[in-house]
C-alpha cells in the first residue's frame, strides 16, 4: 500500500484579506490572525485524516513542501502574515502532540521572495565569517549565491534563519530541533534508482512580468546577449525587481496599503479609469514635461500609465476561461526547455533526462493536471498546478481553486483538488486527479487516495460547504473594497 510521503501546498497568501486561509473578524473584512480561519482549520483536519491512514503514521510522517506565496508580504504587513503562519503551524504541530510532518521545505515565490533574500544573505554572511582574511589572503571574494542546488534534498538544505527563528519561539519546537529549510527557485526529488524525478518551482518565472529587468536590458542594449541561459542569471538580473514590487510593498505603510487597493481595483474598468485620470492629472501638475504643451501632458502620462496597468492586468491569474493561456504556455515551455533543463543536466551530469519527469508549480491560482511534451525531455512530463487559496475576482472564475499535491515513497503522484469556484454550494466537491492520457489506467497512489477519501465522505463534504461560504464572503468583501476610496 503506497503511503503519503510528501504534501505540497502553494499560494496560501497567509495574511491577505482575500485568502480563504486568513481569518476575518465577525461580520467584517478586517483580518483577525489570532485564530485560524474556518477553511484552514478544515483543510488541516482533512490532511490529518489522510496522513493518519498511512501504514505507520508515526514512523512515516511526510515532508511538507511549501511551494511559494505562503506568506503574503506584498499586500499585507509582516506581522499579520507571520501570525497567520503561526496559526497554521499550531494546527500541523499542536503543542504536546507529534506534528503531522517530519520536515518543512520552503520554496519562496514572488509574494514571499524576501524570505529567499534573508536566507541567502544570512548564508553569505556565515560563509564570509568562516573564511577570515588571513585564510584568503589576496583572493577575490566570491559573489553571493542566487540559487540553491536543485537536488539538495534529502541532504540538509539552506536553513531559513528568519522562519526558523520565528518557529522556535515555541519552546517545544525549539527543543525538538525543528527548522524550516529553503530551496530557490527550484527543488528536485529523485527516486533512488534515478528513473523518476519530480521538480518544484513556484511558477513566477513562467511569466514575462518577472523578467522585466532582463527585458529592459535587452531593449537598452539590443546588441548584447538575450535572456541568460541558466537560472542563476534569471534570478541575478531580476531579484531586486521581484523583491521590491511583489514582496516588500506590504511593509511600506500607507503606500503599501494604497498599492494593494489599486491592485484590487484593476479588475474594474471604471475604477481603473478614475485612478489613472487622477494620477495622470496629479503627475502633470507636479512635473512639467519638456517640449510638451500643458494641455497634452496629462494625456501622455495617462497613456504611459495605461501601458503599465495593461501589463499587470495581463497576468495569468486574470485570464478567465482557460487553465493556461497561450502566453503562459509559451512561458512554461521556455522555462522547462531552458534554465530548468540546463540545471537538471548540469547537476546530474547527464546528457539525457529521465523519461519519467513531473513538474509542480502554482502561482496562477488555476489548478490543473496534464501531460505535456517538452523538447529535451524524452517522455511526457506530468504537469501539476496547485492553484491557490485566494478570491481574486468578484465574479466566480471556474478555473480558480486550490489543490494539494501528494506524493508517495516512489514519487507516485495524485492531486487532491480541494475546490474550484462555483456558483452554488452544492457544486463544490473535493476530487482526486492525476496527470495522464485519456484511457490510461489510474495509478496505484491515485486509487489509494481515492479510497481514503471515500472512507469519510462527511468530512470532505463539510470542508466543501465551508469553502463555498468563505468564497462568497471574500467575493463580497472584495466588491466593497473595489468601490471604496483607496485610502
Amino acid at each position: 500500500m503506497p503511503d503519503i510521503h510528501y504534501v505540497c501546498l502553494s499560494d496560501m497568501h497567509l495574511g491577505a484579506a482575500n485568502s480563504l486561509l486568513t481569518n476575518l473578524k465577525t461580520a467584517s473584512s478586517d483580518t483577525d490572525p489570532s485564530a485560524p480561519s474556518p477553511v484552514l482549520l478544515k483543510l488541516v483536519g482533512c490532511l490529518r485524516e489522510l496522513i493518519e491512514m498511512n501504514a505507520d503514521p508515526d514512523a512515516t510522517r511526510p515532508t511538507l513542501i511549501l511551494n511559494g506565496d505562503i506568506l503574503e508580504f506584498a499586500l499585507a504587513g509582516d506581522n499579520d502574515a507571520l501570525m497567520c503562519f503561526e496559526r497554521f503551524i499550531d494546527l500541523i504541530a499542536p503543542q504536546g502532540k507529534k506534528g503531522l510532518f517530519d520536515r518543512i521545505l520552503y520554496i519562496p515565490g514572488n509574494h514571499d521572495h524576501h524570505l529567499w533574500e534573508t536566507a541567502r544573505e544570512t548564508q553569505y554572511a556565515d560563509f564570509l565569517s568562516q573564511n577570515p582574511i588571513a585564510a584568503w589572503g589576496s583572493a577575490k571574494i566570491p559573489p553571493p549565491w542566487h540559487v540553491t542546488n536543485l537536488f539538495g534534498f534529502p541532504q540538509k538544505l539552506l536553513r531559513s534563519f528568519f522562519l526558523t527563528s520565528f518557529l522556535q519561539r515555541r519552546q517545544d519546537i525549539k527543543a525538538s530541533g525543528t527548522i524550516i529549510e529553503t530551496a530557490y527557485p527550484n527543488l528536485g526529488l529523485r527516486r533512488e534508482d534515478g528513473k523518476r524525478i519530480v521538480l518544484f518551482h513556484h511558477g513566477h518565472f513562467t511569466e514575462d512580468m518577472y523578467l522585466l529587468m532582463s527585458r529592459l536590458r535587452m531593449i537598452l542594449f539590443p546588441k548584447g546577449p538575450g535572456l541568460p541561459a541558466d537560472i542563476w542569471g534569471w534570478e541575478e538580473e531580476n531579484f531586486a525587481w521581484i523583491d521590491f514590487f511583489w514582496s516588500t510593498l506590504g511593509r511600506s505603510g500607507a503606500v503599501g496599503k494604497g498599492v494593494g487597493s489599486i491592485y484590487e481595483k484593476l479588475q474594474d474598468d471604471r475604477q481603473v479609469k478614475m485612478l489613472l485620470d487622477n494620477l495622470a492629472a496629479g503627475l502633470a501638475k507636479k512635473f512639467d514635461l519638456p517640449l510638451v504643451p500643458g494641455s497634452l501632458e496629462a494625456g501622455l502620462i495617462g497613456a504611459a500609465l495605461e501601458k503599465l496597468v495593461e501589463q499587470i492586468r495581463s497576468l495569468e491569474r486574470t485570464k478567465p476561461g482557460v487553465s493556461l493561456s497561450d502566453e503562459s504556455q509559451k512561458g512554461l515551455w521556455r522555462y522547462l526547455e531552458g534554465p530548468l533543463s540546463r540545471q537538471i543536466r548540469n547537476e546530474l551530469a547527464v546528457e539525457q533526462i529521465s523519461r519519467d519527469v513531473s513538474f509542480v508549480f502554482g502561482h496562477t491560482h488555476k489548478p490543473f493536471e496534464q501531460d505535456m511534451n517538452f523538447d529535451g525531455y524524452p517522455g511526457w512530463v506530468h504537469v501539476y498546478n496547485s492553484g491557490g487559496w485566494v478570491v481574486d475576482t468578484v465574479n466566480r472564475q471556474y478555473q480558480h481553486g486550490g489543490s494539494v499535491i501528494l506524493l508517495d515513497e516512489n514519487l507516485g503522484m495524485a492531486a487532491l483538488r480541494m475546490y474550484n469556484e462555483r456558483d452554488k454550494v452544492e457544486q463544490y466537491k473535493v476530487q482526486v486527479s492525476e496527470a495522464n492520457h485519456p484511457g490510461d489506467e489510474p495509478g496505484e497512489f491515485f486509487s489509494e487516495i481515492s479510497m481514503r477519501i471515500g472512507k469519510n465522505r462527511a468530512l470532505w463534504e463539510d470542508f466543501s460547504k465551508t469553502v463555498a461560504r468563505a468564497v462568497s464572503v471574500r467575493a463580497e468583501d472584495l466588491r466593497a473594497r473595489i468601490n471604496s476610496p483607496c485610502l
